[in-house]
């Protein structure tokens, strides 16, 4: 017997036929969501309400108590967490409300507190529900870390949470992860591959877990959640092939936003970064509607999408309630991640208030953001850190990672080329130029730039990404200069050198102008994701003919 269809608005999405219906609110079913404060939890809220569920919030262990079906989500530190949970009493009445049976789902954090305790809080007790302690990834073993993208699952046991999903990927973020030992085998339902086998979702009885993020898994995790909302989904035991286990390399839409000149939040692009029309309007160059974009990709099938504020630098960002408005719309219909950048430092405003970063963080984070991208403020904390060798906390990498964990940090770099007759010319990393300089010049280094690419500073993108890297990054947005706009390709040389010399992910931009660029960088490189904005905007090449090109040549992707 098959699931029973929900009544409501049919969508299709590109991702292999997988249907997301919209139900209205109020048809019986309820979930108690158990939100401490960390991260986004907009976007779950948004999917739950898709999928026609009332949503109450837990304010108080009494209410958790009495809480029938509830939801835990969590992202950032395990010790973080749990001391959340703890000064707020709502350990004993979680564990009460796990070990009744009661239904149940966490989410990410809310599955690794449900275990014995974590390797990046040592010290710190779960709730040793489940055996085990959560463990760091090996990044030794030649994989970035964290581990960030689409991955596949292997079912060990049937269940209904899992029904029609086999051989669909979903979305990881996560630096740990509990390993399956033989004293929680009951309890584990999937395993996923990553440097190893882990444990990518519990179950026992009515009690489901998931490290993977459905909220974030586009209709894959839609359904999923579905599946848990819905007491009649058939038990299943899905099957899935190696290949679909590994881990996808992304394709991410990119959404250039700022106010044109007649005060309207639009989308744009560049050309070597210079966003206006030539002719005698000079206009900001308009490419669409941001929210409208960005609902059209995530259909279309992008594995992310990027806001980018590209006028963020010039004002205080808590005062940007249109940029923080596009989040929240966004994030009613978008299931996959978002991340957002621009502006993203240390404040203080016109009355002599001081905003730390990790407030302007946070307030991105409660209005749909999964990521926030750091540019400039990231190049002056890597040139301090690599003139003292100290680690202050104070930077705005270390404040947000800190709170919500290495994933939840891009740095943006905005390199140039310098062109250099031999590496003994410069004090930072050469390479051999892809193509001779001005003055014939074979070998060139990546300046780092500030201030949207207007202000060249005295450190290499080599040295910038090895910093922010050790500073608490997650993930490198790595762009470059000469090649934005250009349509002719990836800047290899330089990808190559920046996911060579890190063990975080790399996220390589500027140049994409054909669906075999995703391929080539791929083919290429380390780089674990590829990202690209005119041509998608444009419609001149979609995001499903990059993913069919990427597929035709055996690169993971998700479809």
């Amino acid at each position: 017997m098959a699931a029973r269809p929900t009544k409501g608005i049919v969508c299709r999405s590109r991702t292999r036929g997988t249907v997301v219906r919209a139900t209205k609110e109020g048809n019986g079913r309820e979930v108690a969501l158990l939100d401490y404060g960390a991260g986004n939890v907009r976007s779950l809220r948004n999917a739950l309400k898709k999928l026609g569920c009332r949503v109450v919030d837990i304010e108080s262990p009494a209410e958790l108590a009495q809480a029938e079906r509830v939801v835990f989500p969590g992202v950032g530190s395990f010790g973080a967490a749990v001391d959340t949970l703890r000064k707020k009493g709502y350990m004993e009445p979680l564990r009460d409300h796990v070990l009744e049976g009661k239904p149940f789902l966490g989410i990410c954090i809310g599955l690794q507190v449900l275990f014995e305790g974590s390797e990046e809080s040592s010290g710190v007790e779960g709730l040793g529900i489940v055996p085990g302690v959560v463990g760091k990834f090996d990044a030794s073993r030649g994989l970035p870390v964290p581990h960030i993208g689409w991955s596949g699952l292997e079912a060990l046991q049937p269940s209904k949470l899992l029904n029609g999903v086999g051989g669909k990927r979903v979305y990881f973020v996560h630096s740990y992860r509990a390993e399956p030992v033989e004293d929680n085998k009951d309890w584990i339902l999937s395993n996923s591959e990553y440097a190893g086998d882990f444990i990518s979702a519990i179950q026992k009885g009515e009690v489901y877990a998931t490290q993977f993020h459905p909220e974030k898994s586009g209709p894959t995790g839609l359904r999923i959640l579905e599946n848990f909302l819905d007491k009649d989904v058939q038990v299943e035991m899905p099957h899935v092939s190696k290949f679909d286990l590994t881990l996808a390399k992304r394709v991410i839409a990119c959404l250039d936003v700022r106010t044109n000149d007649t005060g309207d939040l639009v989308v744009t692009k560049g050309d070597q970064y210079d966003v206006r029309e030539k002719g005698d309007g000079n206009e900001v160059r308009n490419l669409g509607k941001p929210v409208e974009l960005a609902e059209r990709y995530f259909l279309e099938g992008a594995d992310e999408v990027a806001f980018l504020n590209i006028t963020g630098f010039r004002d205080f960002p808590l005062s940007d309630v249109p940029m923080l408005e596009v989040m929240k719309e966004a994030s009613k219909n978008v299931f996959v991640p978002m991340t957002v950048g621009g502006g993203i430092r240390d404040f203080t405003d016109s009355q002599g208030r001081y905003y730390s970063s990790l407030e302007v963080a946070a307030e991105y984070f409660r209005s749909g953001a999964d990521k926030v991208s750091i540019g400039s403020d990231a190049v002056y904390a890597a040139e301090e850190y690599i003139k003292t060798g100290v680690k202050t906390g104070r930077s705005s990498i270390e404040q947000i990672s800190h709170v919500y964990g290495a994933q939840a940090v891009v740095v943006s770099i905005d390199p140039k080329m310098v062109y250099v007759r031999s590496p003994e010319e410069t004090d930072q990393i050469a390479i051999k130029a892809h193509s001779p300089g001005p003055n014939g010049e074979e070998y060139c280094w990546y300046q780092c730039t500030v201030s949207g690419g207007r202000e060249g500073r005295p450190i290499g993108a080599y040295e910038l990404a090895r910093a922010v890297e050790a500073l608490g990054a997650g993930e490198i947005l790595l762009n470059c200069i000469d090649q934005d706009g250009k349509g002719d390709g990836f800047d290899h040389g330089l990808i190559g050198l920046v996911s060579d010399a890190v063990s975080i992910p790399v996220i390589a931009s500027s140049g994409a102008g054909k669906p075999e660029h995703f391929t080539q960088v791929f083919q290429s490189t380390n780089a674990s994701a590829a990202l690209a904005a005119g041509i998608f905007h444009r419609q001149e090449v979609g995001i499903d003919n990059v993913k069919d090109e990427m597929a035709q040549h055996g690169i993971p992707t998700r479809l």
